[in-house]
């Protein structure tokens, strides 16, 4: 028995080697500015543009609690969005109806945008020659042609940051799942499997059917990018970041089978990345059922991803995630007849049971030599539990928190590098959400590259 505990213990301690290197990179900080007006306690001054229900999560669970920054001025043209966003700061902000109104304040440093999608692009250009920070919800474009003119203005204007609303960025256990894949823990990343499931028609009551195209605009196609945009572009950005590459081309189906109400974008969609290597990244996002058939995250519905190297399989989202050890592993055969040699067995069969997992820690959870003997014992004890489903590891900042505060503080301090979701990733997966609805619509393989070709005509 004691041996079994000791082998159980050690287990438990590899798999939360990788955790250490992540506790750094835990702390969320970036920043630069061309317009300098500041409170003179330091708060970075700024609008918010478009407080729709988006918005308003974002303003009354995390902005009116983050110090880093003061809101002075907001702006939507529906009047109710834009009382509720004024009220709910409680700092009596100036309120506005055009956007550039607000964009001509000296006294704004940084804007938040969380406008409909097809609205993204205009007010950034706006935004950024205004001398603005921009804060965008996703997908950070809608268009090939402003793909391409987002590009050419931000590089005309490299003092100036854009970050895009991907929350995962700023998640303690997908930053440990990228830490893992780097140094090797899961092996060689083969495949990613993402799924967004839900039993919901998407749409939102109204009182006044005029304003159906204002309220349910996710549901239109010349405005949203419906599901791709709204849902798989969150999972699109995640499959880029553990496989460190962009894909080569996307295919898929999508369809428009389940509700007929008039919408236009599908009702589903099945998709598939290829990356270099031949490595690939699986996804769909149904409307009619929300079950996700994951093993290891007891309890996880809608959304997660799993992703599957030659040595391990994490499972994973937002606020859990899972480890799964190959029992047995191959190594690689470079060529034919020599698969009999490549086998490795005896060390590699390890003594985690298969469908065994473990779960991943965060530095909270890791064993120190400053330890005492009975901090050591309650972590133990707290990671048996996490095994029995008994407990979970919980993030230490809530992501869509530590997103909008990081945003804040790169202004403050003027450091740019510190922005984790930046303009390369925002523009990356705008791509992969354009060319993979594409993709669908024309029923084809659709190659990355084609888009040094597509919205140039003019």
């Amino acid at each position: 028995m004691a041996e079994q505990s000791n082998q159980s213990r050690r287990t438990f301690v590899k798999a939360a080697g990788a955790a250490a290197a992540v506790a750094a990179a835990s702390k969320y900080v970036a920043a630069p500015a061309i317009h300098k007006a500041r409170a003179q306690n330091n708060q970075v001054q700024y609008g918010f543009i478009g407080p729709g229900s988006r918005g308003q999560r974002l303003i009354e669970r995390h902005l009116t609690k983050i110090d880093v920054g003061r809101c002075v001025a907001v702006c939507d043209v529906y009047e109710p969005n834009l009382d509720m966003a004024a009220k709910t700061f409680g700092n009596n902000p100036d309120k506005y109806k055009d956007y550039r109104e607000l964009l001509a304040r000296k006294d704004v440093e940084a804007v938040f945008i969380t406008v409909p999608l097809y609205l993204h692009y205009p007010i950034m250009r706006d935004a950024l020659l205004a001398g603005k920070h921009v804060f965008c919800e996703k997908s950070l474009v809608f268009t090939p042609a402003e793909y391409h003119g987002l590009k050419k203005i931000a590089e005309e204007r490299r003092n100036q940051i854009v970050q895009v609303g991907l929350q995962r960025r700023y998640s303690q256990f997908y930053q440990l799942a990228e830490d893992m894949i780097r140094k090797g823990t899961i092996g060689e990343v083969t495949n990613i499997y993402g799924m967004w499931h839900r039993n919901s028609n998407w749409r939102r009551p109204l009182q006044d059917p005029s304003l159906e195209k204002q309220i349910n605009w996710r549901m239109y196609r010349e405005f949203s990018g419906g599901l791709t945009a709204e849902l798989a572009s969150h999972q699109i950005d995640i499959a880029d970041r553990m496989m460190a590459a962009g894909p080569e081309f996307v295919s898929g189906v999508g369809g428009l089978d389940y509700y007929k109400d008039g919408r236009d974008i599908y009702d589903n969609i099945h998709l598939l990345f290829v990356y270099p290597g031949g490595k690939k990244f699986q996804y769909s996002s149904i409307s009619t059922n929300a079950h996700l058939p994951y093993g290891g995250l007891k309890g996880m519905r809608e959304f997660g991803e799993v992703i599957k190297g030659t040595e391990g399989t994490i499972e994973i989202t937002l606020g859990k995630a899972m480890w799964f050890r190959e029992p047995v592993v191959a190594k690689k055969v470079e060529e034919a007849g020599k698969a009999k040699e490549n086998w490795v067995a005896g060390s590699t069969v390890t003594n985690v049971k298969p469908g065994d997992g473990f779960p991943l820690l965060l530095p909270n959870d890791e064993i120190t030599e400053n330890d005492s003997f009975l901090q050591r014992e309650l972590k133990f004890a707290r990671r048996w539990l996490y095994t029995k489903g008994v407990m979970v590891p919980e993030e230490e900042v809530d992501p869509e928190y530590a997103e909008l505060e990081s945003f804040l503080q790169c202004v403050r301090d003027k450091k740019p590098e510190n922005v984790k979701a930046n303009l390369e990733v925002g523009l990356l997966d705008s791509l992969g959400v354009m060319l993979s609805n594409k993709a669908m619509d024309e029923g084809r393989r659709v190659y990355y590259n084609e888009i040094d070709k597509m919205g140039l005509e003019s």
